[in-house]
């Protein structure tokens, strides 16, 4: 299978998407949206769209952010299978009609994340644990669109994600994709954002050796192995 990878900057690429795409015979493909061509609706497959330090509303500053827009909610009404991670969550959001807006305090850290009560009867989160801790990154929010499932929360932010016509499209404020790596990368060049605040790690907390970098990364391959089967042939 063909997983498209939309990257919005340099530093927060597809991380341990890559490792599950390669143990799993997946072709992953990366278009950098600041400088690549956007590839056409028919040639998608499955579609990931990472983070980024900008926000859906920046159109002037990042004029590429419009072609985006136009091929997410044209992936979506083709009925592609979408994930959005971050920034690519409230993409998903924007396309569906929902809002974004600012949170009410920035949330960067090892944080509890547990599931809705709605999270609970979706056939997508079959075993995943009702509580566990993920990375958050992010200062804006998202509302969660007409029709969807609220499935995950958090005590610093309350919509941290929903699936959308049965799990075929997914958006996650969180981040299960990092690695040790890749979160270094990401503090080198936004460790601006590591301000004092009650949801702000510090960047030896972030890297801490306990940090639970495995386990993100095993419950993400489980939530993509259940998108991947929702792929139409």
């Amino acid at each position: 299978m063909r997983i498209r990878v939309l990257q919005h900057v340099p530093y927060e690429g597809p991380a341990a998407i890559s490792e599950w795409a390669s143990s799993r015979g997946h072709l992953l493909e990366v278009t950098a949206v600041y400088q690549d061509k956007l590839p056409p609706v028919e040639d998608l497959e499955f579609l990931i769209v990472m983070g980024g330090p900008m926000n859906v509303y920046q159109e002037e500053q990042y004029p590429w952010l419009a072609a985006e827009k136009t091929l997410i909610k044209g992936a979506i009404e083709a009925g592609k299978v979408v994930l959005g991670i971050c920034l690519g969550a409230q993409l998903l959001t924007d396309a569906l009609g929902g809002k974004v807006s600012k949170n009410k305090c920035a949330e960067i850290g090892w944080f509890p994340v547990e599931l809705t009560d709605e999270g609970h009867g979706l056939e997508l989160l079959d075993g995943l644990p009702t509580r566990f801790i993920a990375l958050h990154w992010h200062g804006d929010t998202f509302s969660i669109p007409e029709h969807a499932v609220h499935f995950a929360s958090s005590a610093a932010c309350k919509n941290q994600a929903f699936a959308y016509d049965e799990g075929r499209v997914v958006g996650l404020q969180f981040h299960l994709e990092e690695t040790r790596e890749s979160l270094a990368l990401l503090i080198e060049n936004a460790g601006a954002d590591l301000v004092p605040g009650e949801w702000i790690e510090t960047s030896k907390e972030l890297l801490a050796p306990y940090a639970p970098f495995q386990l993100g990364n095993d419950l993400l391959a489980r939530l993509l192995d259940r998108m991947v089967a929702k792929v139409t042939p």
